[in-house]
């Protein structure tokens, strides 16, 4: 194989690689949300510890995220995704077995892993790619969230459907982990010297980014927007259900929630690396976020709930997205880009655990749902505001 075609052979399996890695960031937790129930019944859980099966790979990813980039700047980040894809596949092995305590272990492990593929992968698009920031961002953004809502579809049609159970229906899930593993082991090998003095090893005791203000605008974007999302993954069907619709139905229309935001999560990154500042972009998704939070707290009926869905599902993609592409866009270099990663994604996973479980302790002392939506509408502000600092035409840093 001659020197240019072993290049371009590498360019296409570190395209390949990224996808895989973007199969692999929500399936093994959205998978579960539609089978707790069944869970929960087959080993004996309580309902609060079934729930921590949903809200433990969120404080996984709170812990592992600040401490993510300084295994990447060691170890090299292709090696430390590898080593995440590794304790992504182990933990959803591990998780498969009817015993309660590797239910829980197995979870913690795929939060841990998620975490390192989470906090890294901006890194490497950045240092890979970085005129290309905003498309491979939308390439990733857009396969994560095809699987990720294909996840949660599949879980009862393979638990049931084709009576895999549920340790089979999550077992399923290994597959793209191991095909990510195959082609991370050859990205891994063929890594290069880092010879920019940027990308050198950052010690332990650098927090220039905490310091930061305008990574902490990136960070607040990034952590209230995961805070709506999570939000709205636990509490939509039960707020659609007050609303009139049934169980099923309401189901269905989380699901639709999701679809309907791939175009956001696709286009959005492209037309941010397009403009110089993407304040405009901010703005939009703000206006979505308040029609559609505000048309759950003020219209009943089907077509309003439908029109609410849809600006709904636009927002959390596209805001999503967008949160992102800041990741690499407010960034210098890829060493930045992964810092500026780890801590706005502790920030974030940190707001996103506290989030479903805040929203529902309003929901138990209110009895209505009127109080937690102007909650999520007052968040959906704060996210707008705080876009606005982040959208601005600066890096980290400087």
């Amino acid at each position: 194989m001659t020197n240019n075609q072993s290049k371009q052979l590498y360019r296409f399996l570190l395209v390949a690689g990224i996808v895989i890695i973007a199969f692999n960031l929500r399936p093994a937790i959205t998978s579960v949300g539609p089978l707790i129930g069944i869970i929960r019944d087959d080993i004996g859980l309580s309902n609060w510890s079934a729930g921590i099966l949903t809200s433990l790979p969120l404080v996984a990813f709170a812990v592992m995220s600040p401490a993510a980039p300084k295994l990447g700047n060691r170890f090299t980040n292709e090696r430390m995704l590898l080593a995440g894809l590794i304790l992504l596949f182990i933990g959803i092995s591990v998780r498969s077995i009817s015993v309660i305590a590797l239910l829980f272990i197995g979870t913690l492990f795929v939060g841990l892993g998620i975490a390192m593929l989470n906090v890294l992968l901006p890194g490497v698009i950045k240092e890979k790619f970085p005129a290309k920031v905003g498309l491979m961002t939308s390439v990733y953004s857009t396969a994560m969230g095809i699987f990720a809502a294909s996840a949660s579809g599949l879980s009862i049609p393979f638990a049931q459907g084709l009576g895999l159970g549920w340790q089979l229906a999550l077992l399923v899930w290994c597959m793209p982990a191991v095909l990510g593993m195959i082609v991370w082991i050859y990205l891994s090998k063929r890594d290069s010297p880092r010879d920019d003095a940027d990308l050198k090893y950052v010690n332990v005791s650098d927090n220039r980014m905490w310091k930061s203000p305008l990574a902490w605008q990136v960070a607040c974007y990034m952590g209230l927007q995961s805070f709506l999302f999570y939000v709205t993954i636990s509490w939509l069907p039960e707020i659609l259900h007050s609303n009139g619709l049934t169980m099923s139905m309401s189901g269905w229309m989380l699901s639709f929630t999701q679809f309907v935001g791939l175009p956001a999560s696709f286009i959005v990154p492209v037309i941010a690396d397009r403009l110089e500042s993407q304040r405009s972009i901010v703005l939009v998704m703000g206006l979505c976020a308040l029609g559609g939070y505000g048309g759950l707290l003020i219209g009943e009926s089907i077509p309003a709930m439908v029109i609410s869905i849809i600006l709904i599902g636009i927002t959390l993609s596209g805001t999503f997205a967008l949160a992102l592409a800041f990741l690499g866009m407010r960034a210098r270099n890829a060493r930045h880009a992964a810092e500026l990663s780890g801590m706005a994604q502790s920030l974030g996973y940190t707001l996103a655990a506290v989030g479903p479980m805040f929203i529902g302790y309003l929901y138990d002392v209110t009895h209505q749902w009127t109080v937690p939506l102007i909650t999520l509408i007052v968040v959906a502000i704060l996210v707008m505001s705080f876009g606005m600092g982040a959208g601005r035409n600066r890096y980290v840093l400087d």
